[in-house]
């Protein structure tokens, strides 16, 4: 492929986008193409679930991720209490879940510690 193939598909991409547009489908496009990167998002898509989509591709890199890398502990704890958020931001928190969110917090908490320990040697 040659280096400007992505940036031919987007060009393409808009015309198709505009197309349906025109015909008053509910579509919106967003584009980073430093990163050679498109969304497309429908009608249903609303901010939570467009955060849940993100966050999932986070959690992804943090399952992922070995547990010796030394943010790994961060991400990881982070993307969990962000989900349990999201999953429930239309309704109320269990007790467990913000027992589990704590413990996601103490376990932030240490992973920086040690992080600032490594620091200061």
């Amino acid at each position: 492929m040659s280096d400007n193939s992505f940036q031919v598909f987007y060009e393409e991409l808009k015309i198709l986008v505009e197309k349906f547009e025109k015909k008053q489908t509910q579509i919106k496009m967003e584009s980073e193409l430093d990163y050679d990167s498109v969304k497309i998002f429908g009608e249903k898509m609303d901010s939570v679930t467009r955060a849940k989509l993100g966050i999932d591709d986070a959690a992804e890199l943090a399952y992922t991720t070995a547990e010796h890398h030394p943010y790994w502990g961060i991400l990881y704890n982070c993307t969990e209490i962000t989900k349990t958020i999201l999953e429930k931001w239309n309704d109320e928190l269990t007790l467990e879940q913000l027992d589990e969110m704590k413990w996601n917090l103490k376990e932030i908490q240490n992973t920086i510690s040690n992080i600032e320990n490594k620091l200061k040697k």
